[in-house]
């Protein structure tokens, strides 16, 4: 009888999960109690890199070569097709702060016009707490905080972080928001590719941002998959 592998269990489990998961997913539903490693999380991911029969669609999410077609249709995602890549990525790393702030037992907000786009093949709407944002401020101010991809809530309902995701709208957009937010005692975070960090740095660099400068903070997307792929190894929480 041939013996299990990891990479076969890892396979498997793919399989069971429709053909994709997050590492987040499959660290949970790995059986590791028989894996002889002091880190299996690690191992877990050198697999998933290594094994030609599981493929990357983003970072901190893969899926099985031999459900390739299925799963891209689930997912909506006509490789090659710029407008379909911009839209999945956008809703994908959404989803992914919404999972990180509610584990970190915060209430997590997405804008009312985002509600229908996909997380995984779910509406953003079933993933997050909310899409009618909570009333902390004037109604001048929640119009401009509205509009922000994500926002985690305290249990005050009182904003503690702001997220913009920047695929390829321009940067000085969310950073003009932030701006209109800067007198609340929260943090601001622009995630994009690590490309545009120079861009970041280049519009955030001019005197209009100043009262902000050292508030904003870049998130590339490599970061926020592998904070979203070993949140039970965190201790503290810091980007």
């Amino acid at each position: 009888m041939k013996k299990v592998t990891q990479t076969d269990q890892v396979i498997e489990a793919l399989r069971k999960e429709g053909g994709f998961a997050t590492l987040k997913r499959l660290n949970e539903i790995l059986d590791f109690s028989k894996w002889k490693s002091q880190t299996p999380e690690a191992s877990v991911r050198r697999i998933v890199q290594d094994s030609e029969k599981i493929f990357k669609i983003r970072p901190g999410l893969w899926a099985l070569e031999e459900a390739r077609d299925k799963v891209l249709q689930k997912l909506q995602i006509s490789e090659g097709n710029k407008i379909s890549e911009e839209q999945f990525s956008h809703g994908y790393y959404q989803g992914l702060l919404v999972e990180i702030g509610k584990y970190l037992n915060l209430t997590t907000y997405v804008p009312a016009q985002d509600k229908g786009r996909l997380f995984l093949g779910k509406p953003l709407c079933e993933v997050s707490d909310c899409t009618v944002i909570p009333p902390f401020t004037y109604d001048t101010l929640l119009r401009k905080a509205r509009t922000i991809d994500v926002i985690w809530f305290n249990h005050r309902m009182m904003p503690t972080d702001f997220y913009e995701v920047e695929h390829t709208t321009d940067i000085k957009n969310s950073l003009a928001k932030f701006y209109e937010l800067q007198d609340f005692f929260a943090k601001f975070h622009i995630v994009a590719d690590k490309h545009r960090e120079t861009e970041f740095k280049d519009k955030l660099n001019v005197s209009m941002f100043q009262p902000i400068y050292k508030r904003v903070r870049f998130i590339d997307y490599e970061r926020v998959a592998q904070f979203h792929s070993a949140l039970r190894l965190q201790k503290n929480f810091s980007w």
